[in-house]
């Protein structure tokens, strides 16, 4: 994805107090929520803006939700909002909620109706995606899928898990605090999955977003976009170190996981999906359009 500083992986807590003092400074405003008339109220003492505001928690109830540069359908998407995931609103309209993602501070613009109450979720889908039935029957019709990563409130029944929308079956999801694991292996279950720039799972995923997504569903926060990824995740690996398993390699634009000591997962725009390949293979094909390719090589810590 693209390139700046290093957020705070928890902005919300540390927006909550007013101070006008020192001089206004100029902030990365992908995870600095300020624009030409309003900012982040947690802003008011670094940047000067005519209006501030205080951050309203939302929950995400669409199963995937773009987060946009703009207040337009057409816009760029930035990133992506999984359903029960946080988004904290400064300004809401008819149609759109500007404001940051609760997981990564990062800021945008989403629709008004892919946001509701605030949620306490219970369960987090654990495959890479999950039938939602709408009886507690896997022969019942169902009524949507949700990406892996996504988050619900929701109470056993049985084989199921009973929320607000319908069933999701016990084998899809689990308790919301996400268990140590393999992150690598959860990455792994995008295989196949299309590359789509701003995506993290829900109908495709790109690069910064697979190694984010994978590493929040074993209880890793990791930043949004791949330049924070490689000033703000893991410890530098010496570039003569023989590569390992879960190592990240960084490209310019760009992330891929290593599964091995010489295969790179990565979903990127070559193939337009995500796959696993030599290193080799993928150095060779990009060795002509950059004089620096390997930019950085990070383990990440145990």
């Amino acid at each position: 994805m693209k390139g700046m500083t290093t957020p705070p992986l928890d902005r919300a807590a540390a927006r909550t107090r007013f101070r006008l003092d020192g001089r206004s400074v100029a902030l990365d405003r992908r995870v600095h929520a300020a624009r030409g008339d309003l900012a982040d109220l947690s802003l008011a003492g670094t940047l000067f803006s005519a209006h501030y505001a205080r951050a309203v928690p939302l929950t995400c109830v669409a199963p995937g939700a773009a987060i946009l540069a703009a207040a337009a359908p057409t816009a760029e998407a930035v990133s992506q909002l999984l359903r029960g995931e946080t988004f904290h609103a400064l300004d809401v309209t008819t149609d759109w909620a500007w404001g940051f993602c609760g997981h990564d501070g990062y800021v945008g613009y989403i629709r008004r109706d892919a946001l509701d109450v605030a949620e306490t979720p219970t369960h987090r889908i654990m495959a890479r995606v999950a039938p939602l039935f709408s009886a507690a029957d896997i022969k019942s019709a169902i009524a949507d899928y949700w990406p892996g990563g996504a988050q619900f409130a929701g109470e056993d029944q049985g084989d199921f898990i009973a929320c607000a929308e319908g069933f999701i079956h016990r084998r899809h999801a689990g308790p919301v605090a996400a268990p140590p694991g393999d992150w690598v292996a959860v990455a792994q279950r995008y295989l196949g999955q299309p590359y789509v720039w701003g995506g993290r799972g829900h109908r495709g995923i790109d690069c910064s977003g697979l190694v984010q997504v994978a590493l929040g569903q074993v209880g890793i926060a990791a930043p949004r976009d791949t330049d924070l990824q490689c000033e703000g995740i893991g410890s530098p690996i010496d570039s003569e170190a023989k590569l390992r398993r879960g190592d990240l390699i960084f490209f310019p634009g760009h992330v891929g996981i290593m599964t091995d000591a010489r295969t790179l997962l990565h979903a990127n725009a070559h193939w337009m999906a995500v796959v696993e390949e030599p290193l080799a293979d993928v150095v060779a094909r990009l060795a002509d359009r950059h004089e620096h390719l390997v930019i950085a090589r990070r383990r990440i810590d145990a």
